[in-house]
């Protein structure tokens, strides 16, 4: 029997690669990052790369806890 394997990055609602890509290009422009237009990536330092990273990360923690929040209120 072959087990299947999942990528750790695949994304559990397709749908929502969209949303996250235009959240990426916020994040960076609020940090003053520069993204290319060719999604060429490689010449981004890795200290900004991880700084958009950790940006996304505490605003989709942030989005999930006001939902949970939301859901536990009523």
């Amino acid at each position: 029997m072959v087990a299947s394997r999942s990528r750790s990055s695949s994304l559990v609602v397709p749908q929502a690669a969209q949303a996250l890509e235009q959240l990426k290009f916020e994040v960076a422009q609020e940090l003053g990052i520069q993204l290319p237009k060719d999604g060429y990536y490689g010449n981004l330092l890795t200290r900004e790369a991880g700084s958009i990273g950790g940006q996304i990360t505490r605003r989709l923690v942030q989005m999930s806890e006001q939902q949970l929040a939301g859901r536990s209120g009523r």
